[in-house]
């Protein structure tokens, strides 16, 4: 059996619509998901939950190309998630290790 990635429906700071095929879709390694213009603006490539960064999410098949293998077989998430942290303190977070290169978090 195929583990998938959760793909979460939304940005988690700004709530925006983030489908399957979203190219500007990011997640960290806990798969927290936030849009490219939150990481890069409000965010500055720090995760507020983990304090990790960013990646693009990769874009799930719609078209099997392989038996059971697209987002029929594995639909993405339906449950959206929000921050768990006021936005004042993941600005004081994310300002206290943004200059810290994700690979020395």
């Amino acid at each position: 059996m195929l583990m998938a990635l959760q793909l979460r429906p939304n940005c988690e700071y700004c709530d925006k619509d983030l489908p399957p095929d979203a190219v500007d879709a990011m997640i960290c390694s806990y798969e927290c998901t936030f849009c490219a213009d939150c990481v890069e603006t409000r965010l500055h490539n720090v995760c507020p939950n983990c304090g990790g960064g960013f990646a693009p999410r990769p874009i799930r098949p719609a078209r099997q190309w392989r038996s059971g293998v697209c987002t029929a077989n594995q639909p993405p998430s339906d449950r959206r998630v929000h921050l768990k942290y006021p936005v004042e303190e993941v600005a004081a977070h994310a300002a206290r290790i943004r200059d810290v290169p994700p690979d020395r978090r």
